[in-house]
């Protein structure tokens, strides 16, 4: 397996181009079998997840195509579609969850393993088979799978008023899919209002959709008959943005994040503001950018994850490292996930004073980390042993980093490009 060697101590300067975001691409490949006409999607960051999403939807029948150089991707989902998503292709990547909507909507039936992904806690799908229920589905789940049919005589799911017990990042997605397609109208309660939310109802929008209120926790869905294809931009990832700007501001320097969109990270910045950061936002000539510069030491913040807008769970670990390194004492407390201090055992091994109490973590900040050997636990942990490998002294060698790989696109390379001193070998 790929492994990362971290010389630390250098300050960042320069540009980076952040990439698509993940958490929209891949919804937005679902998307493409909701319409037998060809899809174009721009941006699509070069993942592993994009990859195991691709060749899914290839076992399916989907036709895709690479094309460009900036991340186009044409896909076709013209019959015959073979509606089943196989645990093989599952088993590594919990957004496959996401064709289940699609498949029930266009053809009516699916067959979808129950899904994996990173070992971060529990998230469960009945809240997707409870919502898919209420729009006329008949769900059971048997032998790891969730079989999937409309009733007999029934050719389309039906609209609904859906309020899930929580919110749900791919149950809504799942559920604007599959509404779009649905006889009359379907109101969501409840909804998540992550910026990839609303994209992925830009694009459906797009191809024939009628959605109102996106971005907010309410959203009504007027069903169509068919939808056609499209042209989208996927927008730029926000959680890479905020890895970026915690980098900077851990090791020091000057940086221009381009396609940055600071709207998307009220919460991290106001936070990076708090610490001592330097963040400047802005448009010009090339579209969206954050500047982010830090000179010092900066001064630890306490934060509390929650649902968007609040602080995302997934920068807890990366701005962790950030209050190793910072003057003070901060507490940080996760309320999304069971098991996502797994980290922390890391970065005491490279010197963090770190303390978990249940859902609290309290960092007791020192002047320097030192360089181990780590090992990367899922993809966030990822991003922050990569961090923290940046402003430890000496050297830092992160094991496991396909978790990097499958939600950061060219990490390494582009962090070599703004004067770090990091390389990837066997």
């Amino acid at each position: 397996m790929d492994k990362l060697r971290i010389t630390g101590g250098r300050t960042l300067h320069g540009e980076v181009t952040i990439s698509g975001a993940k958490n929209a691409a891949l919804p937005e490949l679902c998307a493409a079998l909701l319409t037998s006409e060809p899809v174009i999607l721009n941006n699509v960051p070069r993942l592993r997840d994009v990859a195991t999403m691709r060749q899914l939807l290839d076992n399916m029948g989907v036709q895709t195509q690479t094309h460009g150089d900036r991340g186009g991707i044409t896909l076709q989902a013209a019959d015959p579609i073979q509606a089943e998503a196989p645990y093989e292709l599952v088993k590594t990547m919990r957004a496959s969850v996401l064709v289940l909507g699609p498949l029930l909507a266009r053809f009516g039936h699916a067959r979808v393993s129950l899904p994996g992904g990173c070992a971060i806690g529990s998230r469960p799908v009945d809240q997707h088979i409870k919502g898919m229920q209420a729009m006329g589905a008949e769900i059971v789940v048997e032998h790891g799978y969730m079989v999937a049919r409309l009733p007999v005589g029934k050719t389309r799911l039906h609209g609904a008023r859906i309020a899930t017990d929580m919110v749900t990042v791919t149950g809504t997605e799942n559920f604007l899919m599959a509404a779009a397609l649905a006889e009359g109208e379907t109101l969501l309660e409840n909804a998540a209002q992550e910026p990839e939310i609303g994209d992925l109802a830009e694009m459906l929008i797009a191809m024939g959709a009628k959605i109102e209120g996106h971005g907010t926790s309410r959203i009504h869905i007027q069903g169509v008959e068919r939808l056609h294809g499209c042209t989208h931009q996927v927008v730029a990832d926000r959680i890479e943005t905020g890895t970026f700007l915690c980098a900077v501001a851990a090791t020091g320097g000057d940086v221009v994040l381009r396609h940055g969109r600071a709207d998307h990270l009220d919460a991290v910045i106001d936070k990076l503001r708090d610490a001592g950061a330097e963040i400047e936002a802005g448009k010009d000539a090339g579209g969206d950018f954050i500047r982010v510069r830090a000179t010092g030491r900066m001064k630890a913040q306490s934060f509390r994850t929650t649902e968007y807008p609040g602080f995302p769970t997934d920068m807890q670990a990366q701005f962790m490292v950030l209050n190793c390194i910072a003057e003070g004492t901060s507490k940080v407390t996760e309320t999304i996930f069971e098991n996502r201090f797994m980290h922390v055992n890391e970065l005491v091994r490279l010197g963090a004073h770190i303390q978990v109490d249940g859902k609290v973590a309290v960092v007791e900040g020192i002047s320097r980390l030192s360089g181990a050997t780590v090992m990367a636990t899922d993809l966030r942990a990822s991003a922050s042993l990569v961090i923290a490998g940046l402003v430890a002294e000496g050297e830092t060698i992160v094991d496991r980093i396909y978790h990097l790989d499958r939600g950061y696109d060219q990490m390494e390379e582009k962090l070599r490009g703004i004067g770090a001193d990091i390389e990837r070998v066997k």
